[in-house]
């Protein structure tokens, strides 16, 4: 059986949520597509936001390019974390505040070593 370090599963547990949530941006039901035209973004912006989270999850799918699909999570998250606290929905940003220190979590812990698991 193979061996499976914490920031693997880390990586990977951000990887779904970066699916889920690009699915959810690039499906559009109507509440979210709500959301973006009460925060005043474009009718096709959820669009890009879903590109921009499955493209995150694709690179952090891969060792090689893990920190840098990480670092576009965070992006992403920062820019949701803005959005809402702009618009003073401050209780919205605690998901995306808790999904981006998990992301920069990971990007620390792959640039420790990338190659050897945590806690040897």
């Amino acid at each position: 059986m193979r061996n499976i370090s914490a920031k693997q599963i880390l990586a990977y547990v951000l990887v779904g949520f970066f699916i889920i949530g690009a699915a959810g941006n690039i499906m559009a039901p109507k509440t979210i597509a709500d959301e973006y035209a009460r925060w005043g973004y474009p009718h096709w912006f959820h669009f890009v936001t879903g590109c921009l989270e499955l493209t995150s999850a694709l690179l952090m799918a891969k060792l090689a390019s893990r920190i840098l699909g990480s670092l576009l999570g965070a992006c992403i998250m920062t820019a949701a974390i803005a959005t809402v606290v702009f618009h003073g929905e401050y209780s919205h940003a605690i998901a995306p505040a808790v999904v981006l220190s998990l992301l920069l979590l990971s990007v620390y812990l792959h640039r420790r070593n990338p190659h050897t698991p945590v806690g040897t």
